[in-house]
C-alpha cells in the first residue's frame, strides 16, 4: 500500500517535472520575444564581436533567468504539492507575473536606461505617473491587455503541454535547443572575459543590458552613452572620454517670452576671497557656502556665461557660437575674459547682463541692480569645489543644495529678466527660485561632476570614479548610483545631435 502510493507521487512528480520543462521552453520563447525591446534600447555595437556577443548574451541569459525563475518557484511546488491541475494553475499564474514584471522592466529601461531597483524608484514611479496622467484610459487598456495577453498565453500552454506531454516527450527539437543555448551562455561569458581583458569596449559597454546581468562599471557607462573615445584602445591601454566629436545642436525654435521685465544683473568674478571680501563688506550681500565651481577658470566661465557644462566649450568657442538664450532685451557683455571676446561683438548699449573678471575696483551699476559676486577657484585643488558665493538676493541662501556657476546665468535669464522658458530650454543651469531638488551634472578638464545631495561623483578621463562630499571634501567609500548616473549622463547630452 505504501509503496503504491510512493510510486503514484513518484509518477505523478516525474509528469510534473516533464511538463515543467516544456512550460518553461515555452516561457523561455516569450522572455526572448519581451526582452527584443533591450536589443533596440542602446546604441548597438559596430564590431562583428560586439554584435555576436550581443546576440549570444541575449540568447542565453535571457533563457537562463526563465529557467530559473521556474527552478525557485514551480520545481520545488511540483515536489511538494503534486497536484496537476493545481500546479498548471499556480505556474501559469506566477509565469505570469513573472513575464509583466519582465514587460514593466523593459519599458522602464527603453524609457530611461537602468533597470527597475529600489533605489531608482522615485524615478520610475515618476515615469509610470507622467503616462498615466497624460492618458490614463489608453494607459490602463494598454497595461491590463498585456497582463490578460500573458496570462492566457500562459494557460494555453500550460493546458497543451500537459494534453500533449506523450508526443512532445518524442521530439528531439527541445535537446539541441537546450545544447545550443549552454553553448551560447558559455560563449557570451568568454567573449566577455576576452573583451575585458583586451579592453574591448564594443562589447563591455553592454554590461547590464539585461536584467540581473553583469554589474555595471563606470567606464562601460561611458562608453556606452558614446562618451569614451573607444578608438584610442587600438593604440594604448588608455581611456580618454570622447570630447572631439561632440556637436552642439542649438536649440530650434526658441520660445518667445512676450512679458519681458527689465533688470539690470551684474555677475563680478574676482581674482582673490580676499577682493571678494572686501567687496562684500561694503555692500549689503547675503553670502552661502554651497558654490559649487570647478577649478579650471576657463571651464567655470564657460558655464558661467552659456549655462551649459564645459562639455560643449570647445565646440561653441571654435564656432564662436553666440549664447542661445542671448537676444536684444537680454543682451550680456563680458569683460575680462578673452577667450569670450566675440560675444562683445553682439552686445547693445547697456546689456542686461554684465559679466566682469576682475580685480577689486568692481562697482554695481545702480542700487536696483541685481548682484552676484564670488572669487575664482585654488586651481591646485579638486576638480571642483564649494567655495562662497555673494548674492543681493537673499532667497538664494535659502536654496536646498548646492548652487553651480551655470544656475547663476539661468536665474539671471529665467527669473529677473522673466523668461524661464528660454532659461530652460538652452541651459542646463537651473533658476535657483524654483530649484527643487539637490542634483546636478558638470563637465571639467575631462571629468564627468554628478552631484546628489552632499555626494559628487566624479568618472575620470580613465574610467574611474571617485565619491567625495561636497561639504568637507573628503572620499565616500560607496558603490556606482547607475541610475543617477545615467540620468546625469543623459542630461549632459541634452543639446548633442
Amino acid at each position: 500500500m505504501n509503496l503504491s502510493q510512493h510510486n503514484q507521487f513518484s509518477s505523478k512528480a516525474s509528469q510534473l517535472l516533464s511538463w515543467g520543462h516544456w512550460f518553461t521552453f515555452a516561457n523561455i520563447g516569450l522572455a526572448l520575444l519581451i526582452s527584443l525591446s533591450y536589443l533596440f534600447a542602446d546604441s548597438p555595437p559596430t564590431s562583428f564581436m560586439g554584435i555576436t556577443y550581443m546576440l549570444v548574451t541575449w540568447l542565453s541569459h535571457t533563457s537562463f533567468i526563465a529557467f530559473l525563475a521556474f527552478v525557485l518557484t514551480v520545481f520545488p511546488l511540483s515536489l511538494v504539492f503534486p497536484y496537476p491541475r493545481h500546479i498548471r494553475g499556480m505556474a501559469a499564474v506566477i509565469a505570469t507575473f513573472g513575464a509583466s514584471l519582465l514587460t514593466l522592466d523593459a519599458y522602464v529601461y527603453f524609457n530611461l536606461g537602468y533597470h527597475l531597483s529600489s533605489s531608482a524608484l522615485p524615478e520610475i514611479i515618476s515615469l509610470l505617473w507622467h503616462r498615466l496622467n497624460s492618458s490614463p484610459a489608453l494607459t490602463t487598456i494598454l497595461a491590463g491587455g498585456i497582463v490578460l495577453v500573458i496570462l492566457g498565453f500562459q494557460l494555453t500552454v500550460s493546458n497543451f503541454t500537459w494534453q500533449n506531454l506523450a508526443r512532445l516527450k518524442q521530439l528531439k527539437f527541445a535537446r539541441y535547443a537546450s545544447s545550443f543555448l549552454v553553448i551560447c551562455f558559455a560563449l557570451s561569458h568568454s567573449i566577455h572575459i576576452w573583451a575585458d581583458a583586451n579592453l574591448k569596449f564594443d562589447v563591455t559597454k553592454q554590461d547590464n543590458f539585461l536584467p540581473l546581468s553583469y554589474p555595471t562599471t563606470a567606464k562601460s557607462l561611458l562608453a556606452k552613452n558614446d562618451l569614451l573615445d573607444i578608438k584610442s584602445y587600438k593604440q594604448a591601454h588608455n581611456v580618454q572620454i570622447n570630447q572631439q566629436n561632440i556637436s552642439y545642436q542649438l536649440p530650434t525654435p526658441l520660445t518667445k517670452c512676450e512679458d519681458y521685465t527689465p533688470a539690470k544683473i551684474d555677475i563680478f568674478v574676482f581674482e582673490t576671497a580676499q577682493q571678494l571680501a572686501q567687496f562684500a563688506s561694503n555692500k549689503n550681500l547675503y553670502s552661502t557656502k554651497q558654490f559649487l565651481q570647478p577649478t579650471d577658470h576657463n571651464d567655470m566661465l564657460f558655464s558661467l556665461v552659456y549655462g551649459l557644462p564645459a562639455f560643449y566649450k570647445s565646440t561653441i568657442i571654435n564656432e564662436q557660437t553666440l549664447p542661445a538664450w542671448q537676444s536684444q532685451r537680454r543682451s550680456v557683455e563680458v569683460n575680462g575674459i578673452a577667450a569670450l571676446d566675440f560675444i562683445n561683438d553682439q552686445t547693445h548699449t547697456n546689456s542686461a547682463i554684465r559679466i566682469i573678471k576682475g580685480t577689486d575696483d568692481l562697482t554695481p551699476r545702480d542700487k536696483n541692480t541685481h548682484i552676484y559676486a564670488f572669487s575664482l577657484a585654488d586651481t591646485n585643488k579638486e576638480v571642483v569645489i564649494t567655495s562662497t558665493l555673494y548674492s543681493s538676493d537673499k532667497r538664494i541662501t535659502r536654496v536646498n543644495g548646492l548652487i553651480q556657476p551655470s544656475d547663476i546665468i539661468a536665474t539671471a535669464v529665467g527669473q529677473y529678466l522673466n523668461c524661464n522658458a528660454i532659461a530652460e530650454q538652452t541651459m542646463l543651469g537651473v533658476n535657483l527660485h524654483q530649484k527643487k531638488d539637490n542634483m546636478g551634472v558638470n563637465y571639467s578638464q575631462g571629468v564627468v561632476i554628478a552631484y546628489k545631495k552632499d555626494r559628487i561623483t566624479l568618472i575620470d578621463p580613465d574610467g574611474d570614479f571617485k565619491n567625495i562630499s561636497a561639504a568637507e571634501g573628503f572620499s565616500i567609500e560607496q558603490g556606482l548610483d547607475i541610475p543617477f548616473l545615467v540620468h546625469s549622463i543623459k542630461k549632459l547630452k541634452t543639446f548633442t545631435q
